[in-house]
């Protein structure tokens, strides 16, 4: 496992434990038929791993995307399925259960955990409480009884990018850091995920001098949970 500059706690955790308090950010983005997330569908998910390259800079790592199946009885609005792009119902869409999306996401996001030693993972997303939201409504309508995603807390790339770059939008905000941006293939979870998952990278990398250089704190009773 390839180490930064500042191990943090000083003992045998991996660098993106160290980091962040034992808990492994995931970048995901959900592509639904609504806001609603307790009757419209969830139509896609997309999960980006991320994790400390040999300079110590947070990069992508691997990502994983699936289109789902709308849940029996699920609402879906027009007006978001022409905003996405999706048709729920083409015969030639590779769509499976939600249990099976996300049974497949948690078990890559698990084996992240243990080659890491992270307790468990943090949400990243931008609005970050949209997609948890529907994740949440999701695990529970499937009754997958663990999960290793936090059930509160998240990293919202919205509020991050407010702080670093002064945009709360995806693409305004992928403009002011200075990457490229295809709206045609905005809207798709894969796509949005993975441009997340570049601007998470890069704001965490931008402290990393501050980081590097603060003084480590004495860790907290309750420094996993």
């Amino acid at each position: 496992m390839a180490q930064s500059g500042n191990s943090g706690s000083g003992n045998n955790r991996s660098p993106i434990s160290n980091r962040f308090r034992g808990f492994l950010p995931v970048v995901v983005d959900l592509e639904t038929g609504g806001f609603n997330a307790q009757t419209d569908a969830l139509l896609e998910i997309a999960a980006v791993l991320v994790d400390f390259d040999e300079q110590g800079l947070l990069t992508v790592e691997q990502s994983y995307r699936y289109h789902v199946e709308p849940f029996p009885g699920a609402n879906i609005e027009q007006a978001s399925l022409e905003v996405t792009g999706i048709d729920p119902h083409h015969p030639l869409r590779p769509a499976i259960p939600e249990r099976d999306a996300l049974g497949r996401i948690f078990r890559e996001v698990r084996q992240k955990l243990k080659e890491t030693g992270c307790k468990r993972a943090i949400l990243v997303a931008h609005n970050a409480h949209f997609d948890l939201g529907f994740l949440n409504a999701a695990i529970e309508r499937t009754g997958i009884r663990r999960t290793p995603f936090h059930p509160f807390s998240v990293f919202d790339t919205a509020t991050l990018g407010g702080i670093a770059y002064g945009q709360t939008v995806l693409a305004r905000m992928a403009a002011a850091a200075g990457m490229a941006w295809d709206a045609g293939s905005a809207h798709s979870a894969a796509y949005d995920a993975e441009r997340t998952a570049d601007l998470f990278c890069k704001i965490v990398n931008s402290f990393k001098p501050i980081y590097d250089a603060r003084e480590v704190p004495e860790p907290l009773d309750d420094d996993n949970e």
